[in-house]
């Protein structure tokens, strides 16, 4: 574990493994923890370095508005701090927005990108985008976050040999700060970098579990907008892919980044 300080806040990270660098961030309420099932398999390939994202986890949880820009402006800091080369980043959720924010702020830092269960934008557009965001909004308020937790872990994770994510969820979810959580709620709405996909010309790899929350018919549609991009659907999964579909993940994210790798190293003068 270490830590390192960025615009008065101490953000924690974990590294493991050696080799060309391997970023992984995790989505709203969750932390690095939930990369469990990743780090043993990834850090025998990679240097594999796990964030905490300000205002959950171990880092710090200031009393202060959150954004994406921000998130990626303390992730630019950690790049900074361990003096990195150029990284592959993998986000899942709102950690792929991270990484796509990351990617068009500053794409001399990131080599590969891998976006699991996101999208490059959260606008609030029709009727019912309101509604469901205005439910979302309230709902967050008015429950407890052990509340939260536990009807998430029941969407997420619904078969009956499950049961152990699902308390692992409910637990973890518990411990967030409530007001960090709904910073970092707030700052996703109405966010976007959907414009500005055509500038990401690092190989992106768009991976979308079968039954999450957005149908994948959406990826498909942005992922067209990336230069060099391709989409992965992995079956039997839900928003938490990396959670439910470890192996297939894994390997899925494993089968990419070489062939990054290896593309790289054939077309590199150097």
């Amino acid at each position: 574990m270490a830590w390192f300080d960025h615009q008065g806040c101490t953000l924690h990270y974990t590294e493991y493994g050696h080799g060309t660098p391997l970023i992984l961030i995790h989505g709203l309420g969750s932390s690095s923890q939930d990369w469990e099932l990743q780090v043993p398999v990834l850090s025998r390939h990679y240097r594999l370095i796990v964030v905490d994202v300000r205002g959950h986890g171990r880092s710090d949880k200031p009393r202060e508005r959150y954004s994406i820009p921000g998130f990626s402006a303390d992730l630019i800091a950690l790049i900074d701090h361990l003096d990195l080369p150029p990284a592959h980043v993998a986000g899942l959720s709102m950690g792929g927005m991270i990484a796509f924010q990351l990617a068009v702020d500053a794409p001399g830092l990131v080599r590969s990108l891998c976006i699991v269960n996101s999208a490059p934008e959260v606008k609030v557009r029709s009727v019912n985008d309101h509604w469901q965001w205005a439910k979302r909004w309230t709902l967050a308020r008015v429950l407890s976050l052990s509340s939260i937790g536990k009807a998430l872990a029941e969407r997420l994770f619904p078969k009956p040999q499950q049961a152990d994510l699902r308390r692992k969820m409910a637990e973890r979810w518990a411990t967030n700060d409530k007001r960090a959580y709904l910073a970092s709620f707030d700052a996703i709405v109405g966010w976007s970098v959907q414009e500005r996909l055509s500038r990401i010309a690092c190989p992106t790899l768009v991976i979308s579990a079968d039954h999450d929350y957005t149908p994948v018919a959406q990826k498909e549609i942005y992922v067209k907008l990336l230069p060099d991009a391709r989409l992965v659907v992995i079956e039997d999964s839900r928003h938490a892919t990396p959670l439910d579909q470890p192996d297939a993940f894994n390997t899925t994210l494993l089968d990419f980044l070489k062939t990054v790798d290896t593309t790289t190293r054939i077309t590199d003068p150097c």
